[in-house]
């Protein structure tokens, strides 16, 4: 989680203003946005709209207990769905009425509280462990500088009461750090956002860390659930120099083998220009490589600045920023989209080998508010993941049924489609009309042209200017129209996504 509800960030001795960044360029087959719509026809089954129930839970990260997922997120609140489209608040606040501390947080947390000189708590993670208890990785800041404190604390019962256990590391202090060094802010972390997972050998880790030093990885002993001793801070995986990068989350998959790493580039706030990226390895604690073979290690701001987009990006696959899709004739409701996504959560079902993507999200033309949203992830022929455009609800709700193969026949088509690019901007990018030619040719009033493939399987390739895009074809639940749709997201090698929503036959 960034500073939010501030505008100042301390490094050293030195106030920097917080201001929304304009991004570089967006890559190559950047589109434009035109105002010509859909053809103005449905030509989906339509059945009676799904619900949901949403929930606000910043930075939420996602932990499955028996048939029910929890997410835990800033501010000591919670949320909890047993369909990840209908979420029950459970707890919210920093004070004594919050019952995952048995409200009594002020008394359980008050060494923390006093090291960072605030009562608040930001981006926590839950981790069940071999003893078979809840562990709750938590962090508060001061907010104005990284003066932070991580600690830990354990419940036998997922929604509690925690108890605490200890803080584990603290940031941002006058003298000597945690490895030995006097702190410095711009390579030593700001310790907060932690996520504790386990590797494909049963090796237990922890990621975290924002903005200052960057994100940073250490072992943990799944015995005590404290690091290993030695450590320091870890060892650095991405960021520096006060960059804005954070809420680092790190998701294995047993099909690829590879480990994903998300971030979170630029600032939360609706007009920060918030966007999800990723990079991926073969070894748990990195090197992380994005599609360019960047290793993220070395993604960091120019020496002596602060919140330097510039630096960072063109590097990472950018998997979602802010975007807003125009409505069809046919649809109805404020156009979908998001502003600012990010700070995720991910999860992998072992059962149906499904992806699912967390986050928050704020909303066009709705300010600061934000709420939970969930999304389906796809592996791409080039083995990264690539997030589904519309927000989850199973294909199994469909009525009449629908199967998940998407034929080529099925999949061309006409569909509004969003370019994500790689800048770091509060300007969301508007969906254009694309068509999918029963040719192979792909044109539209948008602009866009190139050819695409089907490739069986449900894969896609879209090439256009020159850029290849690996995608996935899938059918999700387009609120608007109340149907199933047709979609499909790609993904470049260089980091640029397209996500499309079929509009029309």
């Amino acid at each position: 989680m960034a500073f939010q509800n501030r505008r100042d960030f301390l490094a050293g001795s030195a106030a920097f203003a917080l201001t929304a960044c304009g991004g570089g360029g967006g890559g190559g087959g950047t589109v434009t946005p035109t105002a010509v719509e859909p053809t103005p026809v449905n030509p989906n089954p339509v059945q009676t709209a799904l619900t949901f129930g949403n929930a606000s839970v910043h930075d939420p990260s996602v932990i499955k207990s028996g048939s029910t997922f929890y997410v835990f997120g800033s501010h000591l609140a919670a949320a909890k769905t047993t369909d990840l489209m209908n979420w029950t608040k459970l707890a919210d606040g920093v004070d004594n009425n919050n019952a995952l501390f048995g409200n009594k947080v002020t008394t359980e947390l008050a060494a923390t509280f006093a090291w960072t000189t605030v009562t608040g708590l930001w981006a926590p993670d839950v981790a069940k462990l071999d003893d078979g208890k809840f562990y709750m990785y938590y962090c508060s800041c001061q907010g104005t500088s990284p003066l932070s404190a991580l600690g830990v604390a354990v419940a036998t019962n997922i929604e509690g009461p925690y108890v605490n256990k200890q803080i584990v590391l603290k940031s941002g202090m006058v003298g000597v750090s945690e490895d030995g060094t006097t702190y410095d802010a711009t390579k030593h972390p700001n310790v907060v956002d932690p996520q504790v997972f386990k590797d494909a050998t049963g090796k237990l880790w922890m990621v975290y860390g924002s903005y200052s030093g960057g994100i940073f990885i250490m072992a943990i002993d799944p015995a005590t659930g404290l690091p290993v001793a030695g450590q320091g801070y870890g060892k650095h995986l991405m960021g520096g120099n006060h960059a804005r990068i954070e809420g680092a989350y790190v998701l294995y998959s047993p099909t690829s083998k590879y480990y994903y790493l998300f971030t979170s580039f630029g600032g939360l706030a609706a007009d920060g220009g918030y966007n999800v990226r990723v990079a991926r390895s073969l070894q748990p604690d990195g090197p992380y490589l994005d599609g360019a073979g960047k290793d993220m290690d070395t993604v960091k701001g120019a020496p002596g600045t602060v919140f330097d987009d510039a630096s960072i990006t063109p590097h990472g696959m950018k998997l979602m920023g802010g975007h807003q899709f125009t409505n069809a004739a046919f649809e109805t409701g404020t156009a979908l989209g998001y502003v600012s996504p990010g700070h995720n959560s991910a999860y992998y079902d072992a059962a149906t080998g499904k992806y699912f993507i967390v986050f928050h999200t704020r909303f066009p033309g709705t300010g600061d508010a934000h709420e939970i949203r969930v999304h389906e992830m796809h592996l791409n022929e080039d083995g990264w993941l690539v997030i589904a455009p519309l927000r989850y609800a199973p294909l199994s709700l469909a009525s009449p049924a629908q199967t998940a193969d998407v034929t080529a026949a099925q999949a061309a088509g006409t569909y509004k489609l969003v370019n994500h690019a790689k800048d770091i901007t509060a300007t969301s990018k508007a969906s254009i009309v694309v068509t999918l030619n029963a040719d192979g040719t792909v044109g539209g009033t948008g602009g866009m042209t190139g050819t695409w493939t089907h490739n069986g399987s449900n894969k896609v390739t879209v090439v256009s200017a020159g850029v290849t895009y690996k995608g996935v074809l899938s059918r999700q639940w387009n609120t608007n129209s109340s149907a199933f749709v047709v979609s499909f997201s790609a993904l470049s090698s260089g980091g640029v996504a397209l996500w499309a929503i079929r509009t029309a036959a």
